[in-house]
């Protein structure tokens, strides 16, 4: 049996037999998805690539991924708490000491210890070199003071990694330190952010205000926040672009299986359709690069393509299905949920910067 079959009888036996027919209620099922990601992790289905010994099955990047994508072709159960899998878990195991992986990975997989990322910033927005809030070293601690904005799920999070400036002197990207915040810490103030309307995860502005941690709550290195970002960002984009690939698909697939939608709209949907298969594509070759311990360009250019694409093949649906001016409810909420493709993973417009300097070689302000 392979690791595929294995999943696919994980998920046959973990799952209600009524599931795919009632997603969207047990969609919003808590216990189903916490206990969902708790028994992914106990059999090494959470995060199958990584050792035996921190949660995974030693599995192929290529094996790895087709049970990612088994996964999301599934629409598995939601993370209650996505970012700690998905953000903070890679940057524990790659820059945490034995200690800080020993105290903080089994809980954070299995889903019972909930992280914030304090990473933006009122005027910074997704801007990570431009963050002001700072940390001064004084003995044993370093002495918060800042705020962060758009931090999700802040109110409800046991820890945060948060990102600050330990060197206003040196270059923006260079000052830069990851700590792990105890959210329980005096001086620490998270207030949510009221929304227009429902969201499945809440936001949160954060207040610091001489707020003490522990010098030994370094993650990483001292002003070696970006890169210990960087990467951790860099996990949580390698599997956007799956979720990009198949939002697009479900939007699409109505539009193909419906009438003709005419023939002014055929161009639209074949550059669509190729986008999407372009997505899927460059994804695999994402993979490829890493696998051959390669650097390549290509996640953060996917990054920006598949969220701008995904809201594109949601713009079309909602607008085909609309016709005739009345547009079903489910196209509707799909398209309101594709707006935050833009906005999480790094928003476009960093994601252009990044493009141009670091990939195009251009001056900053061309």
């Amino acid at each position: 049996m392979t690791a595929l079959d294995e999943y696919r009888a994980f998920l046959e036996a973990t799952l209600p037999a009524d599931y795919a027919e009632r997603y969207s209620e047990y969609r919003e099922d808590i216990e189903l998805r916490t206990r969902f990601q708790a028994a992914s992790f106990d059999e090494g289905w959470l995060v199958p690539e990584w050792p035996r010994e921190r949660g995974g099955r030693d599995l192929p990047l290529t094996e790895a991924l087709s049970v990612r994508i088994e996964g999301a072709l599934r629409r598995v159960p939601r993370q209650m708490n996505i970012q700690a899998t998905g953000v903070v878990a890679p940057a524990l195991i790659q820059f945490g000491t034995p200690e800080q992986k020993e105290r903080y990975l089994r809980p954070t997989l299995r889903g019972e210890a909930w992280w914030a990322l304090g990473m933006s910033e009122p005027g910074a927005g997704s801007d990570l070199a431009s963050l002001r809030t700072t940390a001064v070293r004084r003995g044993d601690v370093f002495v918060v003071n800042g705020q962060k904005v758009w931090t999700t799920q802040a109110n409800e999070s046991r820890w945060c990694t948060l990102y600050v400036r330990t060197d206003p002197d040196a270059p923006k990207h260079r000052g830069i330190t990851c700590l792990i915040l105890d959210m329980d810490t005096p001086g620490v103030t998270a207030r949510a952010i009221k929304t227009a309307g429902p969201s499945i995860d809440s936001f949160c502005e954060v207040f610091l205000d001489d707020v003490e941690i522990p010098a030994e709550n370094i993650l990483g290195e001292l002003n070696g926040g970006w890169r210990v970002a960087m990467s951790a960002l860099e996990h949580e984009r390698d599997m956007i672009w799956i979720n990009n690939w198949l939002e697009m698909q479900r939007a699409l697939d109505p539009v193909l299986r419906g009438s003709d939608p005419g023939a002014h709209t055929h161009v639209r949907l074949g550059r669509l359709l190729a986008d999407m298969e372009a997505i899927r594509l460059t994804g695999i070759r994402t993979v490829g690069a890493r696998m051959a311990g390669g650097d390549t360009p290509l996640s953060g250019i996917l990054k920006l393509f598949g969220s701008e694409s995904v809201q594109e093949a949601a713009r079309f649906a909602l607008e085909v299905a609309g016709g005739d001016g009345h547009a079903p409810l489910a196209p509707f909420d799909e398209y309101l949920e594709s707006m935050a493709a833009t906005i999480y993973g790094g928003t476009s417009e960093i994601q252009r910067n990044i493009i141009a300097e670091r990939i195009l070689g251009l001056p900053k302000g061309a």
